[in-house]
């Protein structure tokens, strides 16, 4: 295919969709697809959602963009419907999970430097990904996407992730936040053990730190709750989305309580494109859909089964190390490189994900079917058992 007005920094799987309904993409040729990349965890509602589809054309007859030097009460109402079902008070809206992480490193900065931290410092984790802008590429703990963007921002420590105790270990007097994701994604769906983020509250509480939650890919129901913290009953400070907020639609968010939500004024901070009409009302109908349909318990419940499907079927199969995750966020880690898994996976009709280079990842829309998930976890098994030896 031809990519050579493209930056080569993407090594697509030699396919093209033609379009999309519900779990299922189709090909040039018609042929069709079980999506279970969901474009990366972003169209939690599926393809062609009819909701989706008529709130963007309602909206793209109306008015698609103003800037924010105007008001517009599409936003203000998407803020408040998020900081409702978050337990926040103000939201921040850009295009983008790392737009929306940028703001949240902002806030804590400025919070600490009110307080009379010159140089504040914020506590990040080994394996994180919060996005590719230098702010969040130097919070970022993997080497290979740092390498070459030097020198990296100052102002970030690492510890290892899901070890309370390295946090509690520090004594500086500049850390002014410890940024996390309740899950990582990116290495391949590592879930930390219980309690590892109430201890991180606690000692946030202790030491007056601010915490921060990147739920960019963990949010909008993913995980079978509407942001995964929930799992341990805390509450952050600061909190990210995007992905799955629009099904599509670029938006992302920075949601803030307490002092927190204070410390950005007039020119402080902005966005051309955050918050405009369309991705306001699109939002909305997201938000809309997923209470109605409770499709938080939807992916509880299925991602469970799904789990289970899964565990039976590769239990003894040579390779496999864990089968892990929650709600429709899934991993399965491999000893061995299995990239090529994701084109063997299409001739079974068949859309998957290989995240850390070794971990088959799955994020398949909420909207998946029974039937759909069975489907799923057959051929995943099949593809797995027959991957090695191929």
């Amino acid at each position: 295919m031809e990519r050579g007005f493209l930056v080569p920094c993407y090594s697509p799987v030699p396919i093209a969709f033609e379009r999309g309904e519900g779990a299922w993409l189709f090909d040039r040729s018609g042929k069709r697809y079980l999506d279970a990349v969901g474009g990366l965890a972003v169209c939690v509602l599926g393809h062609a959602h009819p909701r989706v589809t008529e709130a963007i054309r309602d909206q793209a007859l109306r008015l698609v963009h103003t800037s924010n030097l105007y008001h517009i009460p599409l936003q203000a109402e998407l803020g408040r419907r998020l900081c409702s079902l978050a337990g926040m008070e103000r939201a921040f809206f850009c295009n983008s999970g790392a737009e929306a992480n940028e703001a949240a490193i902002k806030i804590a900065r400025r919070h600490a430097v009110e307080r009379g931290v010159a140089s504040p410092c914020i506590v990040v984790a080994e394996g994180a990904f919060h996005g590719r802008t230098l702010g969040a590429l130097s919070a970022t703990g993997s080497e290979s996407m740092r390498c070459g963007f030097g020198p990296m921002l100052p102002g970030f420590v690492q510890v290892p992730y899901g070890e309370a105790e390295a946090i509690a270990r520090l004594d500086r007097p500049d850390v002014a936040a410890v940024l996390l994701e309740p899950i990582q994604g990116e290495q391949g769906v590592r879930v930390p053990v219980p309690g590892y983020l109430r201890e991180v509250r606690r000692l946030c509480d202790e030491r007056g730190w601010l915490l921060l939650l990147d739920e960019v890919q963990t949010g909008m129901c993913r995980t079978g709750r509407w942001f995964a913290h929930r799992y341990e009953h805390v509450f952050p400070d600061v909190m990210t989305v995007a992905k799955g907020l629009a099904n599509g639609i670029p938006i992302g968010a920075c949601l803030a309580r307490g002092a927190a939500a204070t410390v950005l004024g007039p020119g402080s901070h902005g966005s051309t494109f955050g918050g405009n009409p369309l991705a306001a009302r699109v939002a909305l109908e997201v938000l809309d859909v997923l209470e109605e349909e409770r499709l938080d318990e939807r992916a509880a419940v299925l991602g469970q089964d799904l789990l289970e499907a899964l565990r039976s079927g590769l239990d003894g199969v040579s390779g496999v190390c864990d089968v892990r995750g929650r709600g429709l966020m899934i991993g399965i880690a491999l000893d061995w490189k299995c990239r090529e898994l994701m084109q063997r996976a299409l001739a079974r009709g068949l859309l998957i994900n290989v995240a850390a280079g070794h971990v088959v990842r799955l994020l398949p829309p909420l909207i998946l079917s029974d039937e759909q998930a069975r489907r799923l976890a057959s051929d995943v098994c099949a593809l797995i058992r027959d991957g090695r030896d191929a």
